[in-house]
Parts: structure tokens; C-alpha cells; sequence
């Protein structure tokens, strides 16, 4: 029963080192976390915490989360239609990065300013996550640079001709006249509903 308390609680320690430090402690760093007085018992402790599944190694031997629940409680689902009784229950941990980002080594983040995809859901202030290296398809987002100019519009390609169209009325069509260099595919869009 105190081992169980005990795994709990560095589970918790390393989750929270997690989430402020956006990596694991290292041995020296969890004696410190832990208590320990020797590196021999964090090896015994991270080989327990490998084999039960909730770290693993990476090709550097650096410690990475595999199963800790850095992420947050998913408690079930609400209807976004007609209201219907809700029942609280842990079904999952979620990391919005797991759920958001397939392809964490070729995406990265952009914060949007204009409003010309507006009727896309793609407001000022919002934050689009964009893939590099996938080709885009007719209608996916993409990040463009145009003339040298860097835009977001929809991809549209028929025959050699691509047209970039906005989600706004406000703003007409692109088309590239002399260089198109597609930065990337938009695959979400977060927004903030509260300020900090």
C-alpha cells in the first residue's frame, strides 16, 4: 500500500515538474524531488516508472512522458444540441498537444492578425497550428507566401493554376503571379475565451 501512495506521488511530482518545466527532472533533479539520498535509488525508481509504462528514453537516454497525465482529465461529453442529462466521469487524459499535433517535428504555431478568414472561425488573437511537408488539398488552410508576401487562404489547384481564397467577402482572391512557396497546412485553430 506505501509503494502504491509512494508511485502516486512522484506520478504527481513529475507531472507537476512536467507542466513548469516542459521536460522530465533529470537523476540529479529528481534525488532532490524525491528525497533520495543516492542515484542508485532514482535508477530503481525510474526503471519501475519505465516498466510500468508511464516514461520512456528517447535516442539521447533523456526521460519523456509516454503514459504520465500531463494533460487534463477528459470527464465525458456534452451535447451541443438539445440539453440532455450529463454524467461525470474520468474517461480519459488528454494532452492538447497529443490531441492537437500529429506531427510535432513539422508543426509549429502562428498567431493570426487580420480577419480574412473570419467565416472560417479564424479570428485575430487566434492560434493556428501549421504542418510543414504535407501536401496541401483542395480546400485545407494553408500558410502561403505569395510574391513575397505571407498570407493564409484556402487551397484551391486546378490543372498548374492555384487560386488562394479568402473566408471573407471583404478580400478577393490571389493569384500567384510569379512565386508561390506553401509554408504549411493549417490542421487546428485554438482560441482563448478568458485573458489571464
Amino acid at each position: 500500500m506505501n509503494k502504491i501512495i509512494n508511485l502516486e506521488k512522484q506520478i504527481e511530482q513529475l507531472t507537476l515538474f512536467y507542466r513548469k518545466n516542459k521536460r522530465l527532472p533529470s537523476y540529479s533533479e529528481m534525488m532532490r524531488l524525491f528525497s533520495y539520498k543516492s542515484k542508485n535509488a532514482v535508477f530503481r525508481c525510474v526503471q519501475n516508472l519505465i516498466q510500468k509504462g508511464l516514461v520512456e528514453k528517447d535516442k539521447s537516454g533523456y526521460l519523456i512522458p509516454k503514459r504520465l497525465p500531463i494533460g487534463a482529465k477528459v470527464l465525458g461529453y456534452v451535447q451541443a444540441g438539445f440539453p440532455s442529462p450529463a454524467e461525470e466521469e474520468l474517461v480519459d487524459i488528454l494532452s492538447l498537444d497529443e490531441f492537437l499535433i500529429q506531427n510535432p517535428a513539422a508543426s509549429y504555431l502562428l498567431k493570426v492578425s487580420g480577419d480574412s478568414m473570419i467565416d472560417a472561425g479564424i479570428h485575430p488573437g487566434d492560434l493556428v497550428i501549421v504542418e510543414r511537408n504535407r501536401t496541401p488539398k483542395n480546400g485545407d488552410i494553408v500558410i502561403a507566401q505569395v510574391d513575397n508576401d505571407w498570407t493564409m487562404k484556402y487551397f484551391f489547384k486546378q490543372g498548374k493554376q492555384v487560386v488562394l481564397k479568402p473566408a471573407n467577402s471583404d478580400y478577393r482572391p490571389i493569384v500567384p503571379k510569379n512565386e508561390l512557396v506553401i509554408g504549411g497546412v493549417v490542421t487546428a485553430c485554438i482560441r482563448k475565451y478568458i485573458s489571464p
